[in-house]
């Protein structure tokens, strides 16, 4: 399982390979949805964390922040005929554990209450060009299940606490359709503590009134960023990522290049943190990040797309960031708690 979170780097190129017959979407039976009032509809919910998560930060049950993370494209079996996952396949559902929960998630396990839906992400086919034509509904039914679920945790769960939304990859463009949704300009833009959005190419004058996040300690914004190796650049970076929103992942400030020292540590497969392991140099919409200095590092060497691992290699630093904004949150809303 550990391996294949490296295998989803070649995804793109797997699919590319296929020669799997790709059936159109409305020859698909659409898998049933999620029912959010059930807690087999959650991959976390506080009080109910997995083993692994609980290994890496201390849940609380308590915290007057929420965090609503929406995972990534893990969907991506080329043999799969589906365009949306079945949330209730067991395969689905353990992948999104070990690899999202156990990875991504857990970086913000100790900022605040963590929720998870799963929902029918779309299937890694959607990103292909040749294919949208005949993908259909795929990618809105996934975004209408990201959608329920936060209005059901709106409803049932939040009670008017701070809310802190984070995804990567599928997760950050449901996260920022989200963010616009429910509080670019709304009411409840007051209870946004910040949005961590790696993954996803956002355009700066994406949202009306919400900005991004230039200081470590700033709230009621947004933070995004991708991730390469130093040096390369994928071919759809001039119509991707040039022009994109690009933070500072290490220092959340704006410094373009930052040492060993900055860094507070990366999530390794291993599942041991560590710290001083990179640097990185901020280009126009884009991160280049060095080699990692970890054990078997020599296998990274191969990898120039580091868009998997956009959390895991600044795992610490965005783990004590969201403690940072979370408290910067509660201090200026402390009347909230006085009575």
């Amino acid at each position: 399982m550990k391996n294949k979170w490296l295998l989803i780097v070649l995804g793109a190129f797997l699919l590319s390979c296929s020669s799997a017959k790709i059936i159109p979407f409305s020859s698909v039976k659409t898998p049933k949805s999620p029912d959010y009032s059930k807690n087999e509809s959650w991959a976390v919910l506080p009080g109910q964390y997995p083993e692994a998560l609980s290994e890496l930060a201390k849940p609380s049950t308590t915290k007057e922040v929420d965090v609503f993370f929406i995972y990534p494209t893990l969907f991506s079996d080329k043999k799969d005929p589906a365009w949306n996952a079945d949330i209730y396949r067991p395969d689905i559902r353990e992948e999104v554990i070990a690899l999202s929960v156990t990875n991504q998630a857990s970086a913000f396990a100790d900022a605040g209450n963590l929720y998870v839906p799963f929902y029918r992400q779309a299937h890694y086919k959607v990103f292909d060009n040749k294919l949208r034509p005949i993908a259909g509904d795929t990618w809105t039914i996934a975004y209408e299940d990201v959608k329920a679920a936060f209005e059901y945790y709106l409803k049932n769960y939040n009670d008017g606490k701070g809310i802190i939304i984070a995804g990567h990859s599928q997760g950050s463009m449901h996260g920022s359709k989200l963010v616009k949704d429910f509080f670019d300009g709304t009411d409840l833009q007051s209870q946004l503590v910040a949005a961590y959005l790696p993954g996803a190419g956002i355009e700066p004058l994406y949202f009306s009134s919400l900005k991004p996040l230039e200081t470590p300690e700033a709230i009621g914004g947004y933070v995004s960023w991708n991730t390469y190796k130093s040096g390369k650049l994928p071919k759809s970076y001039k119509s991707y990522y040039k022009g994109r929103v690009t933070s500072n992942p290490i220092t959340w400030n704006g410094l373009e290049t930052t040492t060993f020292e900055n860094h507070k540590g990366l999530l390794y497969y291993d599942k041991e943190i560590y710290p001083e392991s990179i640097t990185i140099e901020l280009i126009d919409g884009m991160i280049w990040a060095s080699l990692p200095k970890v054990p078997k590092r020599f296998f990274m060497s191969f990898i120039k797309n580091y868009h998997a691992f956009d959390i895991n290699l600044f795992w610490k630093d965005v783990s004590e960031n969201a403690v940072l904004r979370r408290d910067q949150w509660l201090a200026r809303n402390a009347s909230r708690y006085s009575n």
